[in-house]
C-alpha cells in the first residue's frame, strides 16, 4: 500500500485511534503503590544511573527517559504512547486539521519525496509543484538518508516562511529550483463528488472540521442532484485511520434519527458513556452504502458499527482494522502529553470490535495489482503485539487488504456499491431494513 502523508497531516494505522482530551490531575481513586512497587523503581534508578556512568558512549538523559516511559506505555498495549512536546503539538495539528505549510501529499520514491498531488490552491501548487515531482533538495540539503517523516518535518514551518525545494522533473534536463513561501493549509476532511445519480463521499479522516465539511458536501450534492432522481450516497471510509471521538460520533448522528451511536466502558464496571443521536438525517433516509477495508479504523469503525447496527446503511468490502479501543489524551503541562487507553468502545448492538472489526453485510474483495501482488497489504488490531484481547476475537482476526486503486474505474467495490443503487445488481443485504435491528436495550 502506498504510505501518503500530507505535510504535518499523517496518520499511521498502529497510532490510529479514537481520542478524547481530559484536563486535570490523576483520579484519586487508583490503589497507592505498595512496597514491592518502590522496591522496582529502586532497580530502575539503579539500572538508569549505571547506563548513565558505563555506556560506551554518554547517552543523553532526556532519550533515556523518554524511551522508559515508552518502554512501560507499549509494553500495556500498541496505543499508548508518551508523546514529549514537539509530538503533542503535531497531534494537536493533526486534529485541528489547518497547519502551517506547503499544501502537498507525498510519499517516499528511490530515497527521495515524490509529490503524489499538489493540494489545489496551495503554495505548493501557486509555485508550480506538479504531480510526479521528485524533491532532491530542501534548502539545500540532500532528501537522501532521511525518512519520510524527517523530510516532511523539515517542510514544516511558520506562516509566511520561505523554503526552496530543488526538484528533479521528468523531461527536465536540469533541476528546477522552486521557492515556495508556506501558508496555512486547511485540510479537507471530507472529499465529494457527484456521480450522475449518486453521491460519493470519502472521510479521509476526523478531525475537527470532519462534520462540518460532510455537512456542507451532503449539501451541495443535494442542489447538484434533484431529490427525486438521486439514488442515495456511497460513504467511503476505506484507508480512514481515525481521529476524534466525538467527530465519529457527529457523522454517525448526521444519518440517524435516533438511537444510541456508540458507548465506551472503562476499567470500572459503572465507567460507561453512552452517544445516542438526535432527531434529523440529514440524507433525508436516502440509501447509504458504507465502504471498509483493512485500513478502516477506530473513529471509522465506530460510524460503520452505528449505521450498520441501525440498518441504516449497508456495509460494503471487507474486514475492517477491528480498533476498538478509545486513547485520553492527557496533557502535562509543559511536558508534553500521555495517550492512554482508557476505554472500549462498543456498537449499539452491545458488540465490541476489538480485534474483531467491522463484518461488511456485502464482502468484495478489491483486486491487488500486479506489483502489489504476493506482498502483504493486510492490515489488522489482531496482528499487532501486545494488543488487548477482544471479547468476540476469533481465530479469522481482523483487518483486510489496505488497498484502494487511485483510479475509481479499477475500483471493483466502489462500482459494486453503485451498481446496487442504480438496481443493476441486489443482494438481501440491500436496502437494509431498520426494522431488523437488534440494538443494546
Amino acid at each position: 500500500m502506498v504510505r501518503r502523508l500530507s505535510l504535518l497531516f499523517a496518520g499511521a494505522l498502529m497510532g490510529a485511534t479514537a481520542m478524547s482530551v481530559v484536563y486535570g490531575s490523576p483520579s484519586t481513586t487508583a490503589n497507592a503503590a505498595g512496597s514491592d512497587t518502590y522496591r522496582q523503581l529502586a532497580i530502575f534508578g539503579d539500572i538508569f544511573e549505571r547506563v548513565r556512568a558505563q555506556y560506551v558512549t554518554p547517552p543523553e538523559d532526556k532519550m533515556l527517559v523518554e524511551s522508559a516511559i515508552n518502554g512501560m506505555l507499549t509494553s500495556l498495549d500498541p496505543h499508548s504512547s508518551y508523546l514529549n512536546p514537539e509530538a503533542a503539538k503535531d497531534m494537536r495539528v493533526q486534529t485541528k486539521g489547518e497547519f502551517g505549510g506547503l499544501g502537498i501529499e507525498v510519499t517516499m520514491e528511490n530515497e527521495l519525496v515524490k509529490v503524489i498531488t499538489p493540494i489545489d490552491d496551495t503554495p505548493a501548487s501557486r509555485a508550480g509543484v506538479l504531480a510526479g515531482d521528485l524533491i532532491s533538495e530542501i534548502d539545500g540539503e540532500e532528501v537522501r538518508g532521511l525518512t519520510l517523516s524527517e523530510a516532511v518535518e523539515k517542510m514544516r514551518g511558520g506562516v509566511n516562511t520561505p523554503i526552496e525545494l530543488t526538484i528533479l522533473r521528468e523531461g527536465a534536463t536540469d533541476p528546477i529550483q522552486i521557492t515556495v513561501i508556506r501558508d496555512i493549509i486547511k485540510v479537507k476532511a471530507v472529499k465529494y463528488r457527484v456521480e450522475e445519480d449518486v453521491g460519493y463521499m470519502k472521510i479521509t479522516s476526523f478531525t475537527e472540521k470532519t462534520f462540518d465539511d460532510l455537512r456542507s458536501a451532503i449539501a451541495a450534492m443535494k442542489k447538484d442532484i434533484p431529490a427525486d432522481k438521486l439514488k442515495g450516497y456511497v460513504l467511503d471510509l476505506r484507508l480512514n485511520p481515525g481521529g476524534l471521538l466525538d467527530q465519529a460520533v457527529s457523522v454517525s448522528d448526521a444519518f440517524l434519527d435516533r438511537g444510541e451511536i456508540v458507548s465506551t466502558r472503562g476499567r470500572d464496571p459503572k465507567d460507561v458513556t453512552r452517544f445516542d443521536s438526535r432527531a434529523g438525517d440529514l440524507t433525508d433516509g436516502k440509501p447509504i452504502i458504507v465502504l471498509v477495508n483493512g485500513g478502516s479504523a477506530s473513529a471509522s469503525e465506530i460510524v460503520a458499527g452505528a449505521l450498520q447496527d441501525h440498518r441504516r446503511a449497508t456495509v460494503l468490502g471487507t474486514r475492517s482494522f477491528g480498533k476498538g479501543s478509545v486513547q485520553t489524551i492527557i496533557p502535562l503541562a509543559e511536558n508534553g502529553a500521555l495517550r492512554l487507553t482508557t476505554a472500549l468502545y462498543y456498537t449499539p448492538s452491545g458488540t465490541s470490535i476489538q480485534g474483531t472489526g467491522i463484518i461488511p453485510d456485502i464482502k468484495v474483495e478489491q483486486p491487488l495489482p500486479d506489483e502489489l501482488l504476493g506482498r502483504d497489504v493486510s492490515r489488522g488490531e489482531s496482528d499487532l503485539r501486545g494488543h488487548i484481547k477482544g471479547a468476540a476475537e476469533d481465530d479469522e482476526g481482523s483487518g483486510s487488504a489496505a488497498y484502494v486503486p487511485p483510479d475509481p474505474k479499477d475500483d471493483v467495490q466502489l462500482s459494486y456499491a453503485m451498481d446496487l443503487l442504480r438496481g443493476k445488481k441486489t443482494d438481501p443485504a440491500f436496502p437494509p431494513n431498520p426494522d431488523q435491528a437488534v440494538l443494546n436495550q
